[in-house]
């Protein structure tokens, strides 16, 4: 049996956020697909993309991104009761406060999730191809 090559990316700083940002753009999301872990300061978000670093546009994949040591989550133009919802990702951008980080999570229709973090600590892992 052939191993498919599932990417797993981990950024500690701004070059890998932007990696990780620029795989997942255009990526779908559905609101029943974003968790936020309060307890373990732990931030999930399940989506399905297409597969741009290997230049294999037309494979689709479903990957999680895992946000960790965040210690804050708040969203803008997103209705959560809505769990069906599809929001498509634009990007992920970053602001460095004092004693802390703010990572910006840019949706379509001007949706925005803001996670407050202590360190830039982001996976993005795949989980299988859409056939």
């Amino acid at each position: 049996m052939e191993k498919k090559y599932l990417a797993k990316i981990i950024a500690t700083d701004s070059d890998g956020l932007q990696m990780i940002s620029a795989c997942c753009s255009g990526a779908k999301v559905k609101i029943s697909d974003i968790k936020f872990l309060q307890s373990n300061k732990i931030f999930l978000i399940s989506f399905s993309r297409t597969k741009i670093e290997t230049n294999e546009k037309e494979k689709k994949i479903n990957s999680i991104c895992k946000f960790d040591f965040v210690d804050k989550v708040k969203s803008k133009n997103i209705d959560q009761n809505d769990k069906e919802k599809v929001l498509e990702l634009i990007g992920i951008d970053y602001l460095r406060n004092k004693d802390d980080y703010e990572v910006n999570l840019m949706f379509n229709d001007n949706a925005h999730i803001i996670l407050k973090m202590e360190a830039i600590e982001v996976r993005l892992e795949d989980q299988n191809e859409i056939k």
